[in-house]
């Protein structure tokens, strides 16, 4: 059987005849759409960078840009060729439902991280607290945010329940208020402890004198009343602070010859010096 050669020739030749202007006008569109989208990305990145927006969101904004640009000049390119664009885009949005059906976990803590990071509720160096975790915000990242406590620890919450709860951001502000307490016997002069108290915190290089520091009765217990002393600090200073005030206070309750009342009973006991 003799082959027809010239038959397949000519079949070859029609094909890239009418093949090749397509192939060679997606090049063009690829080559031609990446140079535009590499100048908007320039224009784009150097508006943001003029925001208000923080570099975490700014790099992520323009990333998100470049790749949906891409895409899209990728797909362009593909229809122009011959494919069917619109089965190449049913199968990409079934493929990101799968994906974000088995993430949806982390997917949250993306959004969660978006809105972190736009909306600033704090920022990195602040001092926070989501329920019994306490720290400085060292690192604010898409999906975590890292806190360090004082004890040298880093704490990854997943950003997800940080928007979800309730923050409370110390910092925010400026100064915090110390919750401290003393337990003062029934018999002792309020108004001298009180005296006692408000000259430690005078005195005290951690506690501003505005706004003032508050120094009164808490409440009355079975064998004492508990006395609140509320000085203002800064957050930074917030242990050293703590710490300082306390032991300030029990040499001043000491020299001023103040007993306080044991919780294991009623009798009274010397402060040592």
């Amino acid at each position: 059987m003799e082959i027809d050669f010239t038959k397949y020739a000519t079949m070859a030749t029609d094909a890239v005849v009418t093949f090749a202007p397509k192939l060679l006008g997606s090049i063009a569109v690829l080559i031609i759409g990446f140079w535009i989208i590499k100048k908007l990305s320039v224009i784009t990145q150097n508006g943001l960078k003029k925001s208000s927006l923080s570099p975490e969101i700014t790099t992520f904004l323009i990333s998100m840009f470049d790749i949906i640009l891409k895409l899209s000049v990728v797909l362009f390119a593909a229809g122009f060729i011959g494919f069917d664009i619109s089965a190449i885009i049913g199968l990409l949005a079934a493929a990101g439902f799968a994906v974000g059906l088995a993430l949806q976990g982390g997917l949250g803590n993306f959004a969660s991280g978006i809105i972190i990071l736009v909306f600033k509720p704090y920022q990195v160096g602040d001092w926070i607290q989501l329920d019994d975790k306490f720290g400085q915000v060292e690192e604010i990242q898409i999906f975590n945010t890292l806190l360090g406590t004082p004890g040298f620890k880093t704490l990854i919450i997943p950003n997800g329940q940080i928007t979800e709860n309730v923050v409370t951001n110390y910092s925010k502000k400026g100064k915090i208020r110390l919750e401290l307490e003393i337990a003062m016997p029934y018999e002792e002069s309020f108004p001298k402890v009180r005296e006692v108290l408000l000259g430690v915190l005078k005195n005290n290089a951690f506690a501003l004198d505005e706004p003032q520091p508050l120094v009164g009765i808490e409440k009355y217990d079975s064998h004492n009343i508990i006395v609140g002393v509320k000085p203002f600090v800064i957050p930074e200073n917030y242990w050293d602070a703590v710490y300082q005030i306390n032991a300030e206070i029990k040499a001043a309750l000491s020299a001023n010859g103040i007993s306080m009342a044991y919780s294991e009973g009623v009798e009274l006991g010397k402060i040592g010096g």
